[in-house]
This record gives C-alpha cells, sequence and structure tokens, in this order.
C-alpha cells in the first residue's frame, strides 16, 4: 500500500500560531472545521484566500487544507492561517514560480512580521505613556 502524501505547515502572527495540514483532495479549505467560503468575518476571510487567489485553481482545487488556529486575536489568526496556506502551497509545488508572485505580492506571506509589542515600563499604563504631572 503506498504512502499517502500528507504535509504539516504553521505560520505565525504575534501571538497567534496556525497549523495547516495538506492532502491530496477536491479544493476543500478549512479554518477550525469552518469552511473558507462561510468564515466570518468577511475582512479574515479575504486575508485567508489571498494565496488561494494568487497561486490560481488549477494548483489548489487538488488540494484539501485543514487549518487550525489559536492564540491572539481573530486578524492575527486570520494572518497566521494565511502563512500557513502560503507555505504549505509553496511546499507542495516546489515551485519557484509561486514562490516569486507572493514575494511580489507581499512578502509577509512567506516571510511573516516580526513585529512584537514594546514591553510596558514603570510610571504609566504603557510602553510609552507616563502619568500626568502638573506644577501649577
Amino acid at each position: 500500500m503506498p504512502a499517502k502524501k500528507v504535509l504539516v505547515v504553521s505560520g505565525k502572527r504575534k501571538t497567534a500560531v496556525a497549523r495547516a495540514v495538506v492532502k491530496p483532495g477536491v479544493g476543500r479549505v478549512r479554518i477550525n472545521m469552518t469552511p473558507v467560503e462561510i468564515f466570518e468575518p468577511e475582512i479574515a476571510r479575504e486575508k485567508i484566500m489571498e494565496p488561494l487567489l494568487q497561486v490560481g485553481e488549477d494548483i489548489w482545487k487538488q488540494l484539501d487544507m485543514d487549518v487550525k488556529t489559536s492564540g491572539g486575536g481573530y486578524m492575527g489568526q486570520a494572518e497566521a492561517a494565511r502563512m500557513a496556506v502560503a507555505n504549505a502551497l509553496l511546499k507542495w509545488t516546489k515551485s519557484s514560480h509561486v514562490r516569486t508572485v507572493f514575494t511580489e505580492y507581499d512578502r509577509t506571506m512567506i516571510a511573516g512580521d516580526s513585529r512584537r509589542k514594546e514591553p510596558k515600563k514603570f510610571g504609566g499604563p504603557g510602553a510609552r505613556a507616563k502619568e500626568q504631572k502638573s506644577y501649577r
């Protein structure tokens, strides 16, 4: 019996983590067991669909993707899922053309965004904000 080809890829954004499991199929893409076509909110759905639209239907309609996300907010999860989907497509196709398409459109699909929250300091409610004072 031949071994089935299955690929597991992860993506991160801030504190959100997404894990994509890719296998041959009919083009089913699910985010946390919800089909991507009915995923809410709409802006997050558009973000997740970007790599699929860039690569073209002929490639991703042959695959089934199950993406599980956790941590962070809904937009961080959406960007982590987008990164996981893009990297899964890259690894599945092994195509340099797909890589150039993704990098020209948006490099954060592959490389990710290294920005993190600045640590809070003493003397105020946040990293830079300080308690106000008045001398007069």
